[in-house]
């Protein structure tokens, strides 16, 4: 799990990777717990909160390129 200051720092199209990243590892872990395979279910609530780091970085980056227009 990263710390808001590591994804804050990187560009727009690296938190888009990486939201992209978070989002299959979700499904696979979602789909192993409906099989009752899932080991770790913690990792579930630990991708959607990094999810939503990620998307709230991406925001304060666009609102602060709107801002210096």
């Amino acid at each position: 799990m990263e710390k808001f200051k590591t994804i804050k720092a990187k560009s727009v199209e690296e938190l888009k990777a990486q939201e992209q990243a978070l989002h299959k590892e979700a499904m696979n872990l979602r789909f192993q717990q409906a099989q009752g395979a899932l080991k770790n279910t913690a990792r579930r609530r630990q991708i959607r909160r990094e999810v939503a780091r990620i998307k709230t970085a991406m925001a304060q980056a666009t609102a602060s390129k709107k801002e210096n227009k």
